[in-house]
């Protein structure tokens, strides 16, 4: 079930975001996300929340700067996802800028799991001999792949943004806006952005320390192509410090500022760079890095990040949008597959979803969770076989279930079920032993009816209400361009009622609509859609600027329509 809301906008938040000199829509699209302040729409890096507020993150720089002055070698262990790529690239970047010998390792998630677990540290200790193991992404859950680390002599910095467990490592430094008592008031930097906020306190250390001025410092700023990608892609929270760092790095990108690997990558996804934008890093050139993660290794999309050649940047994009295809392809024989076991599914008397099946790849699990949430709008975990005995399971959640909470109630609940876990919010991951999965699905699904009420289970498409007719324009879809959208500042959708003159089906696929109203006529599109809809209809949707034979014209996205 489905309904459409419009979203509560606080007039008078408003009426002073328009008098400030907000545009007059936008100041009400604001308003409605909380936003109460016009300062908190800059979008210049000297409004970002300086880095001393991040616990221990002078330590860091200290420490840091102490190794490079001794020349001591650093490796970087990075998570596998885009996240985990864009902030090695920074940090490999970063640190190199800066004078540091460092170099890179990234686990294969199929032999080594998640983190610094203690074979990765063997690993690295034999391939890099370090000094010095700093971890991006990861390393919060590390206990026991730190002590190992220590046992060797080697020293770690843990960067991460992930929610720290009940016991912290014995790292020599910890930065992790989420860890008990930093008052960072950004909780949802990405790893790549904690790195990058790093990196900013380090090169602060330098110059304190007379090795840089600021005519001879490291331009960081240049690295923003890459936090934005990687903050993007996590999709983590857009609050006003990360849409800093995302707009930053998007007027890069749009500016032809950005490295290779980047350019390359919107190139062979197709899209323009010019015309960057939050869904561009999200759905065309996030998914094509972290394909490599998913089937592969990631160091493949590492090198396409910290390449300075054009046509070796370009060669390796085009490897990777070719394991994206074949990705696509798993990902769409998962998914058939997915549906025949939930043939039977109930969604009235079920709050959650698990599912597993032996031939299923690990890599493409938590895009399967994905799609099923969207279908069936219930907390969703997916499973595929792990080593002897075990399974990986990779959940995604709706909004008002805290998956990682969730899964560390099963674990209160019943201690032997779960192997272990980690995650945020929204996505989480997790190891059973194969025999637990019919004892698990059971468990979690009773935290689902304890946690979750009908109306939560309900989908609802959050809208900004009625759009004034003059704004049905082109002009206006660039203002609205302007702006830094995504998760937690979500897109603007609009709803109203319309006329349907015509609609027909597109590719078997989309419905295509006219629609009408107030004597204006608006082409339409839904896509994935092919039910029609009565001869009025309350339709809730994008504006989206297309372009045909030259000619620019207003199309609305339809994201919802139901009988007027």
């Amino acid at each position: 079930m489905t309904r459409i809301a419009i979203r509560p906008c606080p007039f008078r938040t408003s009426e002073m975001l328009r008098q400030g000199g907000v545009h007059p829509v936008l100041a009400r699209l604001f308003a409605s996300r909380g936003l109460t302040d016009a300062r908190e729409l800059s979008s210049e890096l000297a409004a970002l929340v300086p880095p001393s507020g991040l616990l221990h993150i002078d330590a860091a720089a200290a420490f840091l700067a102490d190794a490079i002055a001794a020349q001591k070698r650093m490796v970087i262990v990075a998570d596998y996802d885009c996240d985990g790529a864009t902030a090695c690239a920074t940090a490999l970047r970063g640190l190199r800028a800066m004078g540091a010998h460092v170099d890179y390792i990234v686990p294969n998630r199929f032999e080594y799991g998640y983190g610094l677990t203690p074979e990765i540290v063997a690993l690295t200790a034999r391939e890099k001999t370090p000094d010095i193991i700093i971890t991006v992404d990861n390393g919060i859950a590390s206990i026991d792949g730190v002590l190992a680390a220590k046992r060797l002599g080697i020293d770690v910095v843990v960067t991460d943004h992930h929610l720290p467990g009940d016991t912290l490592p014995e790292a020599r430094v910890i930065v992790n806006p989420n860890q008990p008592e930093c008052g960072f008031p950004s909780k949802n930097l990405a790893g790549v952005g904690v790195v990058f906020y790093v990196l900013l306190a380090l090169r602060a250390e330098l110059r304190r320390r007379g090795v840089f001025d600021a005519q001879t410092q490291p331009k960081l700023d240049n690295l923003l192509d890459l936090v934005a990608l990687g903050t993007v892609a996590d999709v983590v929270k857009l609050d006003a410090n990360n849409r800093i760092l995302v707009a930053q790095g998007i007027k890069r990108m749009r500016a032809g500022r950005m490295h290779p690997g980047v350019a390359a990558l919107f190139r062979v996804a197709g899209r323009e760079a010019r015309s960057a934008s939050p869904f561009d890093l999200g759905f065309a050139v996030g998914p094509r890095l972290n394909a490599a993660g998913r089937l592969d290794d990631m160091s493949l999309g590492i090198e396409c990040l910290i390449t300075d050649d054009e046509g070796r940047a370009w060669a390796i994009a085009q490897q990777l949008n070719d394991i994206n295809l074949k990705r696509r392809e798993i990902e769409a024989d998962m998914q058939d597959t997915a549906l025949l076991h939930l043939d039977a599914f109930e969604p009235a008397s079920s709050s959650t979803i698990c599912v597993f099946d032996e031939s299923w790849h690990q890599g493409v699990i938590g895009i399967v969770a994905s799609r099923l949430k969207e279908k069936f709008f219930r907390p969703t975990i997916t499973f595929a076989p792990g080593s002897d005995g075990w399974l990986k399971g990779s959940g995604r959640s709706i909004p008002g279930f805290h998956l990682r909470d969730a899964l560390d109630l099963v674990s209160k609940r019943a201690p032997s079920l779960i192997d272990k876990f980690g995650g945020h919010a929204m996505a989480a991951g997790l190891t059973i032993r194969a025999d637990a999965l019919a004892a698990f699905s059971e468990a979690f699904e009773a935290v689902g009816r304890a946690l979750l009420t009908q109306q939560q289970l309900e989908r609802v498409i959050e809208t900004d209400g009625p759009l004034e007719d003059a704004y049905y324009t082109t002009q206006f879809i660039e203002v609205m361009d302007g702006q830094v959208w995504g998760q937690g500042f979500a897109p603007p959708v609009f709803c109203d009622e319309f006329r349907v003159i015509s609609q027909r089906i597109l590719k078997e696929r989309h419905l295509k609509l006219l629609l009408e109203r107030n004597g204006q006529r608006y082409d339409a599109i839904w896509f994935g859609h092919t039910a029609s809809v009565g001869d009025r209809a309350r339709v809730a949707f994008r504006l989206d600027a297309n372009e045909y034979n030259g000619v620019t014209k207003v199309q609305l996205m339809v994201e919802h329509a139901e009988p007027a």
